[in-house]
């Protein structure tokens, strides 16, 4: 936990990429904050549920959102709130894909659970080694 303020522009700071799509953790205290570029298909995770509440904005673009078996279209300034224990995965759509705003609480710990793949590291490196790269922004 950090005991001061600071003031961060998501441009400058490490952005990291696999084929799901490029990642930035903009903070990861009692809550993890972090933008998501997702392509046409990029999956921003593999179908889960976790013990905390989570939220998805779409900034920019097209995703879909699977929650609990049932798909929805979001689109620019949709927001998707997410409570603690609800499977979900939010996949890019659209022709220019999206770019996500993800905020969860990390408070009390906890793993996320996957009720699709027994082996959730094995499916993971399926889409291959994070590598850091360019802000796409």
């Amino acid at each position: 936990m950090t005991d001061s303020w600071w003031v961060k522009n998501a441009r400058d700071l490490e952005w990291t990429s696999n084929e799901m799509g490029e990642y930035c953790l903009l903070a990861a205290d009692e809550f993890a904050i972090d933008l998501n570029v997702l392509g046409r298909g990029q999956p921003m995770a593999l179908y889960h549920h976790e013990p905390h509440q989570e939220g998805f904005l779409v900034l920019r673009g097209e995703c879909d959102v699977t929650v609990e078996g049932e798909t929805h279209r979001l689109r620019d300034w949709d927001y998707f709130h997410c409570p603690p224990g609800a499977a979900h995965v939010l996949v890019g759509a659209g022709d220019e894909g999206a770019l996500v705003l993800a905020v969860g609480s990390r408070v009390g710990g906890g793993q996320a659970t996957y009720p699709n793949d027994p082996d959730p590291r094995a499916a993971y490196a399926e889409y291959g080694e994070l590598r850091t790269v360019e802000s796409p922004l």
